[in-house]
């Protein structure tokens, strides 16, 4: 599957919408985006059941600030709509193939019960 350009007007939809969704944050002046790119498009050729979402942090530094974007390059990953991954930096492919594994493999029962465990915690209402 090759990568799709996300906005800050797509972005929940996005993650909502899809199973596992990663996002990564860069800007076109950016020197390790534009190495880790590539790395990023190839697993996107792997993982037909994940989408790779790219979302250009210059045209939306709104929402690169509400999420605490504070290096790029930026990968998250989402697995239904729950931020599960986040971290700075351009990674080796290796490593980014082990981030989709880990996040594959995940038990999304125990996490949404952490979650609003956290949520309990902090005096939200929880979901549902």
């Amino acid at each position: 599957m090759a990568t799709v350009d996300i906005s800050a007007d797509t972005f929940e939809k996005t993650i909502t919408e899809n199973d596992i969704v990663l996002v990564d944050f860069w800007a076109e002046w950016c020197g390790p985006c534009r190495q880790f790119g590539p790395v990023f498009s190839k697993s996107s050729d792997k993982h037909e059941d994940v989408v790779y979402a790219k979302l250009d942090t210059d045209a939306n530094a709104e929402l690169r600030d509400a999420l605490g974007i504070q290096g790029i390059p930026t990968l998250m990953a989402f697995r239904e709509g729950v931020l599960v991954f986040n971290q700075a930096g351009a990674l080796p492919p290796q490593s980014l193939e082990e981030v989709v594994t880990a996040v594959k493999g995940l038990d999304m029962a125990e996490v949404h019960s952490q979650v609003e465990k956290m949520k309990a915690e902090q005096g939200e209402q929880p979901e549902g």
